[in-house]
């Protein structure tokens, strides 16, 4: 029983991985864990962890994850669930969906972004309702 154990503690530890400066990969990458790029990706990244861009990393394709923090540059669709931050070095372009943004003064950021959530709509031109008495 304890080797039981021991397996399925190991299986919900995120793992990290790093594709490290002068590697490039042209390709898709699916993971659960996290990743750090400080090369160059041509291609997507899908993953349930937190995708960092490296100052000298950057992608150009499509990421799907959790978290994001990008220093490098990034040209593509970028989604992510729930925090993106943007650090003063970055360079992104494309379209962005995310939960939340930081954006720190002197990045670049030319995308289209929309931000996920319970939104609501308010209709200025919608009249009151009005209610009428009945008198007996």
């Amino acid at each position: 029983m304890a080797s039981n154990k021991k397996k399925t503690q190991k299986a919900n530890v995120m793992e990290r991985n790093v594709v490290a400066k002068n590697t490039s990969i042209v390709g898709d990458i699916i993971s659960q864990g996290d990743f750090r790029i400080d090369g160059s990706l041509d291609g997507s990244i899908k993953t349930n962890g937190r995708v960092i861009i490296g100052s000298e990393g950057s992608i150009k394709g499509k990421v799907e994850s959790s978290n994001a923090e990008i220093e490098g540059k990034f040209s593509g669709e970028l989604i992510v669930q729930e925090t993106l931050t943007i650090k003063s070095s970055a360079h992104i372009s494309g379209e962005v969906t995310i939960g939340k943004l930081s954006v720190e003064p002197g990045a670049t950021f030319n995308a289209s972004c929309s931000m996920k959530g319970a939104v609501k709509e308010l209709n200025q031109h919608e009249q009151p309702k009005t209610l009428t008495e009945k008198t007996a």
